[in-house]
């Protein structure tokens, strides 16, 4: 929730970046929302207006600062956290159903009426789905502006404006600036080659980041065919509603992590850019988690090591289903290995060239057909596998930003072959709960036996209370611990 005003404009004065996203601030004296932590002076309490999203500024009438550029900040960790409507809203807004979809679709999705669902996020967000999209699509088209040499034309539509016309009002009233003029103080645009072209990008985050320990954790789990860890580089295929693309991410400055994006087809870029974004769960709000998980005695030592540490999500919630099967009751060695056979025997042919990696995943439907007798594992896992593949074909499970975290894992655990872990493991990677964890994890027990804390799963269960909310970074922080 935001911050009552005194708090936000204490905020604002200490130029303190961990606000950054949280709240926008609007100037009255000069028509323009900055992020807390702009360097310019701090105007006088009387001119100032917070407000909890960019969208809620532009309909306030501000426009962006062109010196801090609050359209490039992180991510609300709020969203991460929240499980209500409109915690689901804004996860699947930024993941782009309403350019896909309309607000009809994303009404759909969650159950609710278009007017329901307009209402609560005027009241909670400061705004309605159509004026949170228009921000997003504005923010994707000062991105492919700086960063690509692609005509406006292709921007404009790539970025999901419906017209030239609305992609250029768009731009001049948020960012007070023509596209003509964006481009022009951008020294770095590439030369044109065609709309397959790689864009590099900037992806701010909340600081401390720990990331060479996520991407390891990625890198240790990478699937030949769809995956490749080079020691620095994390680079990987997405299956993407438009076509497929190649992400690559790797370490900027103290403030950014470098991704390298290779689409297909350019409408996918906000969808690709949220999805990296949770994969590495760079919303989240390290300050809080570290502050709560280091004032217990156990924990202390393993977060004064790691600060920063991130729970490592997914891109495709169908895919880490299917390797969190695989996975049971085999070693991370064992599981990459027959991911990889399924990936060699039943993935497609990537549709962009790339020398790290040739597939994408096969998707549910498409294991759903094959005998599971055929697989390299014990029938009854087999057969677990085509039943959660079954259930994800049909859409009686549905593993993504918008769904109801305790109805789906109470799904996931009425298939066959699915368990607590399974359950619990799906829960924190592939719908982002903050707050899971898994008692009977071997990984879990050995990381409490290390710290000298009890591990049988009842012991380990009663403890975890004391972690609630973020027992789901508890669980990463015992688990570095042993792989370190």
């Amino acid at each position: 929730m935001l911050p009552d005003d005194d708090q936000c404009y204490r905020a604002a004065q200490a130029k303190d970046s961990r606000f950054d996203g949280w709240f926008f601030v609007g100037v009255t004296s000069t028509g323009i929302y900055c992020r807390p932590s702009c360097p310019a002076i701090t105007p006088k309490r009387a001119n100032v207006r917070f407000y909890p999203t960019a969208a809620a500024a532009q309909l306030a009438g501000f426009r962006a600062c062109k010196r801090c550029r609050p359209d490039a900040s992180p991510g609300s960790p709020e969203w991460n956290t929240r499980a209500d409507l409109v915690g689901r809203a804004m996860r699947l807004i930024a993941d782009g159903i309403v350019d896909r979809d309309g607000v009809r679709g994303l009404a759909s999705r969650l159950g609710y009426s278009e007017r329901q669902l307009n209402r609560q996020l005027v009241a909670e967000v400061g705004a309605g789905p159509l004026a949170l999209a228009r921000a997003q699509r504005a923010r994707t088209a000062r991105i492919l502006i700086e960063t690509s040499a692609l005509p406006f034309t292709e921007i404009a539509f790539a970025a999901g404006f419906a017209s030239i016309r609305q992609f250029n009002d768009t731009v001049r009233e948020v960012f007070a600036s023509t596209p003509t003029e964006l481009r022009r103080r951008n020294t770095t645009t590439p030369t044109p080659s065609g709309p397959t072209d790689r864009l590099v990008l900037r992806l701010p985050y909340r600081a401390p980041l720990a990331l060479t320990p996520l991407l390891e954790f990625l890198g240790r789990r990478a699937v030949a065919g769809i995956e490749s860890f080079d020691g620095q580089t994390y680079t990987r295929s997405l299956s993407l509603p438009h076509g497929h693309g190649v992400a690559s991410l790797s370490a900027h400055d103290e403030r950014a992590v470098r991704c390298e994006l290779n689409l297909a087809d350019l409408r996918d870029l906000t969808t690709a850019v949220q999805r990296v974004r949770r994969l590495l769960d760079l919303d989240a709000d390290p300050t809080s988690v570290d502050a709560a998980l280091g004032a217990d005695p156990a924990l202390e030592p393993l977060v004064l090591k790691v600060p920063g540490r991130r729970v490592p999500g997914a891109v495709d919630g169908n895919e880490l289903a299917v390797r969190a099967v695989l996975g049971q009751q085999v070693s991370v060695a064992g599981a990459r290995t027959a991911a990889a056979r399924l990936v060699e025997r039943h993935g497609s042919p990537l549709s962009v060239t790339d020398e790290r990696v040739t597939h994408v995943f096969p998707d549910a439907a498409t294991i759903t057909e094959v005998d599971p007798t055929s697989f390299a594992m014990p029938r009854a896992r087999g057969r677990a596998l085509v039943a959660i593949c079954g259930a994800l074909a049909s859409g009686a499970v549905v593993l993504d930003a918008g769904v109801d975290r305790d109805e789906t894992a109470a799904a996931l655990t009425r298939l066959e072959g699915v368990g607590p872990w399974t359950a619990g493991y799906l829960a924190m990677r592939a719908l982002g709960d903050p707050d899971a964890f898994l008692p009977t994890d071997l990984g879990v027990r050995h990381g409490l036996e290390r710290l000298g804390l009890p591990s049988d799963p009842r012991s380990a269960t009663a403890m975890a209370e004391r972690w609630r909310p973020w027992r789901s970074y508890a669980l990463m922080h015992l688990w570095g611990a042993l792989e370190a």
